[in-house]
């Protein structure tokens, strides 16, 4: 099989295909493939971070159809708009719906996915193999190297959480909640269920971090129970406010390269 890594500075597999891209002066992506021993199977790889990436996947995935290539597997580790897959307030898009069914008109023989957020997006897409986070989480906490809790951050990470725990021969999970505005996005009421965890390493687990403000909140509430220490395990790291705070606050911050690459002090990046 051969592998076309859209993405030059995410290539989770063998090297890729050689093709050349760029954008027209009216924003149109564009790309040309440039080896012409292709094979009947190609895995695409992509991290899709905006409209304009999508574009790519889908133009690539045209020329690659037009070069006579049968089956085309993808790999895309974050699928956009995953935490928007509910409409919370009339006006609004079921946005990850969109997604989706552009990704299903392509007819990919496979989509794969790492850590989805919720199980709606692998409702809604076809042909999906999800990639679950156990063994990332298991590589943290083989760094951390003592013995920890596992702490799912709010009601929407208990199932998940409960699983990684299983697959790690049944760590103890500390289950916590919070309360969100729907209209404003602002967070409060931070409540962990333990009564105190003295001595005890806490480790948040979630599938992703973006402004950080739940895992601030989180971190005051756990350290308000005397936590020790704390780490904080994402799978996709948007960071979209930066890592000084979280970096601060937490002792280990652990991510993947599913969004993009980061170089920050405190942060352990693990490669898909």
């Amino acid at each position: 099989m051969q592998y076309l890594h859209l993405d030059p500075s995410f290539t989770p597999y063998d090297k890729s295909i050689g093709f050349e891209a760029f954008v027209f002066s009216g924003g149109e992506p564009h790309i040309k493939i440039l080896e012409q021993n292709i094979d009947e199977v190609i895995t695409i790889t992509h991290r899709i971070n905006s409209f304009n990436d999508l574009g790519v996947l889908l133009i690539a995935t045209d020329a690659l159809r037009r070069m006579n290539v049968k089956i085309i597997n993808v790999f895309i580790p974050y699928f956009p708009a995953a935490r928007q897959d509910r409409v919370m307030v009339s006006g609004e898009p079921l946005s990850v719906k969109v997604y989706t069914d552009i990704i299903n008109a392509q007819n990919y023989n496979q989509v794969t996915v790492f850590d989805p957020h919720s199980e709606v997006t692998p409702a809604l897409l076809n042909n999906i193999k999800i990639l679950q986070n156990y063994e990332f989480v298991q590589q943290c906490l083989q760094t951390i190297n003592e013995e920890v809790v596992l702490v799912a951050p709010d009601g929407g990470a208990l199932k998940k959480i409960y699983k990684v725990s299983e697959y790690l021969g049944g760590l103890k999970v500390t289950e916590c909640s919070k309360k969100r505005d729907i209209k404003t996005g602002q967070l409060s009421g931070f409540r962990v269920y333990e009564e105190d965890l003295t001595g005890k390493h806490c480790v948040v687990v979630d599938d992703i971090c973006d402004g950080g403000g739940t895992f601030l909140g989180l971190a005051k509430a756990l350290k308000l129970k005397n936590a020790s220490k704390l780490s904080l395990i994402v799978s996709h790291g948007i960071f979209s406010n930066g890592i000084e705070k979280l970096s601060k606050i937490f002792d280990n911050v652990f991510t993947t390269n599913s969004i993009k690459d980061i170089e920050a002090e405190r942060v352990l990046q693990i490669k898909l």
